[in-house]
């Protein structure tokens, strides 16, 4: 619900490029202001972005909208998705090329397990977590009786 459309997608594609500004999200995006209002107070709600006012000298304070740690945690995913992108649907060379800003290194988004290891489907295990379903009993435990 949060990220499901195209339009939410590309502003928080966005704002990991940089952008802060309400006119730079609706003109980058290609959306209408109305489209790019949306989806900042929808992102913004959801706590992947946050506001933070600022004034530019002789004009009234206005916002710009800032990644919060939630919504920088997302940033894998999205990487994810433009690399899938690049690697399926694009014909010729990716237009854009994900890189370690010191080094120039290509980077790409891996599973990998908690020793490093890059974990392939055939690997990869789905647990019950035991944390989550004893608070899920508890809670349902007190749900009945209160």
């Amino acid at each position: 619900d949060i990220v499901g459309t195209r339009s939410a997608v590309l502003i928080l594609r966005e704002a990991y490029y940089g952008t802060r500004r309400f006119d730079g999200f609706a003109s980058r995006v290609g959306i209408t202001d109305a489209a790019a209002a949306a989806q900042l107070r929808k992102l913004t709600e959801a706590g992947l972005l946050t506001k933070q006012p600022y004034q530019e000298e002789g004009k009234r304070t206005r916002h710009e909208y800032v990644l919060t740690r939630m919504g920088r945690d997302l940033l894998p995913a999205v990487l994810a998705l433009m690399q899938w992108g690049d690697a399926y649907l694009q014909s010729g060379p990716a237009p854009l090329l994900l890189v370690e800003e010191a080094t120039g290194a290509p980077v790409r988004v891996q599973v990998r397990s908690a020793s490093g290891r890059e974990i392939e489907l055939e690997e990869l295990g789905v647990r019950l977590n035991e944390e989550y379903a004893h608070q899920l009993r508890e809670r349902r435990r007190s749900d009945a009786t209160g």
